[in-house]
């Protein structure tokens, strides 16, 4: 069951972008896709993430929101990230309700073009890992350890790259991903100064 929203999130809310009720189409060559950005609804939120399998052909062993590519059926980006949520880890549809979305991204990887939904839900239904070819762990960050300034860095990958970066418990997360937390942050209100000099070369074991 969704919860009554708390005032953080018609906060963040009013600064996300509406919903596209149907798909656009992307760029040539590019798959359009859209992940999942899930908060819990309650004073203290979180957000659920996952550890991409490692043989994943693109991104793998990667920390990522779940999402993926749109299918057939799928009308909307919101669509496409429920279904993958409820494939991924489990998440019934009716038990997300999304409320807005960031700015598309062009992966140039993978060749995908990403919408990410933001959407909420009780944080009371249980999530596990329902697809082990695509999803190794499946954990929940707080917004407060995300936004605590002792957590991010700034990641440097080998091709010269860099960007935000969390680096907590043995994990890291940067890239993609982090530029959506990154946005959360900051349109949330949660962001707080950070040492953006403090530079973390991105560990192999989360390079793809």
């Amino acid at each position: 069951m969704i919860q009554p929203v708390p005032a953080w999130a018609d906060f963040l809310i009013s600064r996300l972008d509406p919903l596209e009720m149907e798909w656009t189409p992307p760029h040539e060559g590019e798959r359009p896709s859209a992940v999942l950005a899930l908060l819990s609804s309650n004073e203290n939120p979180d957000l659920v993430l996952t550890l991409r399998a490692a043989g994943l052909e693109h991104h793998g062993g990667q920390i990522s929101l779940p999402g993926g590519g749109r299918e057939p059926e799928d009308i909307s980006p919101a669509d496409t990230a429920l279904r993958e949520a409820r494939e991924e880890i489990g998440l019934p549809p009716s038990s997300v309700r999304p409320v807005g979305q960031l700015h598309t991204r062009d992966i140039l990887v993978s060749q995908n073009r990403v919408v990410p939904i933001v959407g909420l839900w009780s944080g009371s239904d249980p999530i596990c890992v329902c697809d082990e070819v695509e999803v190794e762990q499946v954990f929940r960050w707080s917004v407060s350890d995300l936004a605590d300034p002792a957590n991010r860095v700034t990641a440097r990958h080998p091709r010269g790259t860099a960007g935000p970066a969390w680096q907590m418990g043995g994990l890291f997360l940067w890239g993609f991903t982090a530029s959506v937390v990154d946005a959360l942050l900051r349109l949330g209100g949660w962001e707080r100064p950070w040492d953006i000099d403090r530079i973390v070369d991105v560990p192999p074991r989360f390079r793809s």
